[in-house]
């Protein structure tokens, strides 16, 4: 895997992955134009784990129609304001979905499938849980 990172302005800079796209990043709370490499990454665990859960309920055959996850993570009060705590909670829609088959795929996500969150916790405590909304 390979990316380039551009300086683009003050403290914003654009992302290059090796597939082709493009992210911008902003340092500047200020001016506040995009995320800041921090969210960037809290994001990505968000993105990597909501792509295992879905997978993992959809193969289970369950009637999923949406999945969220809300993140709140903790950082050190000093230099390097690394992440201390990271906390992923799902909020599953769907249709009779089974709460034993979510927790499975949020437990699998968790422990086996989600490369960001799995490197994460080798520094960070990391921690997980589910809610489950019937559609409507």
């Amino acid at each position: 895997m390979e990316a380039k990172v551009s300086w683009a302005k003050d403290l914003t800079f654009i992302g290059y992955s090796g597939s082709g796209h493009a992210v911008v990043f902003d340092a500047d709370r200020d001016s506040n134009k995009a995320p800041t490499p921090m969210e960037m990454l809290l994001m990505s665990a968000g993105a990597c784990s909501s792509v295992d859960v879905v997978g993992i309920l959809q193969k289970a055959r369950q009637q999923i129609i949406g999945c969220e996850v809300e993140l709140a993570a903790e950082r050190a009060e000093t230099v390097p304001k690394v992440f201390t705590r990271l906390h992923l909670h799902f909020v599953v829609t769907g249709t009779a979905l089974s709460e034993k088959q979510v927790e499975r795929a949020v437990n699998l996500s968790a422990e086996k499938y989600c490369s960001v969150s799995i490197m994460l916790s080798q520094s960070v405590k990391v921690t997980h849980s589910f809610s489950i909304k019937e559609a409507e």
